[in-house]
């Protein structure tokens, strides 16, 4: 995400680098930061702000000891990002003060900007943390949106309360009020309201809107807005709040947003905290907000917080363990052990996008060719070998290697390269076990580890001295 500015905005602060710092200097690299922020489709008076603070930091800053002048001015930018997108996160969630009564969440939108989904997301990651929420289709203008919230609902695993149009006259308040009164007596501590977008903000849209705010007092009212649409969200999220006061904003797509200028515009011209943002079409997208991480993001210095995040997910800490374990004793790692860890790193999302996360990589992967396909080509020939030889490469000869590449879909010269590949890693990381530097770094209290490690190597031996 934010491939052109984050380009753009460290092409420019490069040219700080080792330069003393002068207010001539200055202003020709914020100069290219301006230009970069308008690339990115910032609001125009923020990119203003936005600069007169950085500059206003900036020039006459004491250098520090140790630390290059234009590293200084990175810094700088980087505090800026951080207190225009919002400063600290606030992925709260205001609750119901009254005890055994729900937490009542409104979530409005235009048409086209993840709603309904996002109603979704959020519903599983509330049952993820151990709530009992339930969706309400209060959408009575869209055709079939209840029937895609109820299919929403279903993935989730989170009940949806939905009236057909027309029952009971079927308006909208009346169905957010029955609605809570089922979640009380069901016990359900949030409720939340997936109500009606339109193309374009109208009165009719705003009075519908307004009347079940006014009627349901709902503790958090959110505006989902798609981070594609630039400008068009931002505004969009000004007139929202102006006419229906929002507590904060859900930006959506923010995957496929190379721009950015959603998310560095939408606090500063809107006032409301972005509290949750959707990075991808899967319902377990949607993660909490933090300002810094995205500032270090667009400043390529990556996000290794959120990766670890992602990771501890997708990866329990007995399986990261008996991993370290199998690769440090080199040929305990099989094909089983690559195979399994292949299939973790496909649950993180794409490729590109959490490589980007660590710190220097993402500039370095802009222009290479990352194929996510290349997982499922490794899968495929992986599946098609025998246990033997997911155990024991070596004995894959020219024969079983023509098997494998049949029945995989690939030629006989990738099964060759990939098995050359995962021994060098085997290779790589056995040698890396043995070396004083591996032993000093595990320390006191790591003794139990580094006997795995040995343990797991022996068995390794013992396996390989038995016929297949």
């Amino acid at each position: 995400m934010f491939e052109a500015i984050t380009e753009s905005m460290t092409s420019a602060l490069d040219k700080l680098r080792g330069r003393r710092l002068t207010e001539a200097n200055i202003d020709e690299a914020l100069r290219d930061v301006k230009k970069a922020l308008l690339a990115a489709d910032v609001n125009v008076r923020v990119v203003k702000q936005f600069l007169d603070d950085v500059k206003r930091r900036a020039v006459g800053q004491k250098l520090l000891d140790g630390i290059a002048p234009g590293q200084q001015v990175v810094k700088v930018v980087h505090d800026a990002l951080v207190e225009l997108m919002g400063g600290q996160t606030d992925a709260t969630i205001r609750r119901n003060p009254k005890s055994g009564q729900p937490t009542i969440i409104m979530m409005c939108g235009l048409q086209g900007s993840g709603k309904t989904t996002s109603c979704g997301k959020l519903a599983r990651m509330l049952k993820h943390k151990g709530h009992r929420p339930l969706l309400v289709a209060a959408d009575l203008q869209r055709p079939a949106a209840i029937e895609q919230l109820r299919t929403l609902g279903e993935q989730v695993g989170v009940p949806v309360y939905a009236e057909e149009p027309g029952w009971r006259r079927g308006k909208p308040v009346k169905v957010c009020q029955r609605a809570v009164k089922q979640a009380e007596r069901e016990q359900h501590d949030f409720v939340i309201l997936d109500t009606a977008g339109r193309l374009h903000i109208d009165r009719e849209l705003m009075d519908e809107l307004g009347a079940i705010r006014s009627k349901l007092s709902p503790h958090n009212v959110f505006l989902v807005i798609d981070a594609m649409t630039g400008q068009d969200a931002v505004a969009s999220a000004r007139e929202f709040n102006e006419q229906l006061p929002l507590d904060g904003v859900i930006l959506t797509k923010l995957d496929g947003d190379a721009r950015g200028g959603a998310a560095l515009s939408v606090r500063a011209v809107t006032g409301k905290p972005i509290k949750f943002i959707g990075t991808g079409e899967k319902l377990d997208k949607l993660e909490p907000f933090h300002p810094d991480r995205m500032a270090g993001r667009i400043l390529g210095m990556g996000d290794v917080v959120t990766l670890v995040e992602k990771a501890q997910q997708v990866i329990s800490q007995e399986d990261a363990e008996d991993a370290a374990v199998k690769l440090l004793s080199g040929a305990g790692f099989t094909f089983d052990d690559f195979l399994k860890q292949m299939q973790s790193i496909k649950k993180l999302g794409p490729i590109r996008n959490w490589l980007g996360m660590i710190p220097g990589l993402g500039a370095a992967l802009k222009d290479m060719p990352i194929d996510d396909g290349e997982i499922t080509a490794i899968e495929a020939m992986i599946q098609s070998m025998t246990r033997a030889e997911r155990r024991n490469p070596d004995i894959i000869n020219h024969s079983r290697r023509m098997r494998i590449a049949r029945g995989s879909g690939h030629s006989a010269h990738e099964v060759a390269s990939l098995i050359k590949q995962f021994k060098q890693v085997q290779k790589v990381m056995k040698d890396m076990g043995k070396s004083a530097g591996f032993r000093s770094m595990f320390g006191r209290g790591r003794k139990e580890l580094q006997e795995k490690i040995a343990q797991s190597a022996q068995a390794a031996r013992r396996k390989r001295r038995k016929p297949f």
